[in-house]
């Protein structure tokens, strides 16, 4: 088994894929819609967003509208991927529960997702 897809619920699937497109460079999957629409890259898994009729985003960190999932992302600069992703729409989390390990912001949509610092991979 192999993990082929990831897909949040959203009310604006064209404008999330978007911003996860112009975040990640991930090209946007040419049979996007308005009711579901996708980035993907051959061999990697695709993220994919699907419009639900009253949408209610997710308040991190409560738990009234819960999470869903959410993303981890690794990044070589967090000051640099941060300052270029509040410009394209997200916000910084105001609760961190570990800003030495990880940030956390929210998409447009309000799903949170985390940057993480790369770490070299171990050898072997």
């Amino acid at each position: 088994m192999e993990l082929s897809a990831i897909t949040l619920d959203c009310a604006d699937p064209l404008a999330l894929a978007e911003f996860y497109h112009r975040a990640t460079g991930l090209p946007l999957h040419p049979a996007n819609r308005a009711d579901f629409a996708a980035v993907s890259r051959e061999g990697a898994p695709m993220i994919g967003f699907q419009r639900v009729d009253g949408y209610r985003p997710p308040r991190w960190p409560g738990q009234d509208a819960p999470q869903q999932l959410h993303l981890d992302f690794d990044v070589d600069d967090l000051a640099e991927a941060e300052a270029r992703l509040l410009s394209l729409g997200a916000a910084r989390a105001a609760y961190q529960p570990d800003p030495e390990r990880f940030l956390v912001f929210t998409d447009p949509a309000g799903h949170p997702f985390c940057l993480c610092p790369r770490r070299p991979r171990a050898a072997g």
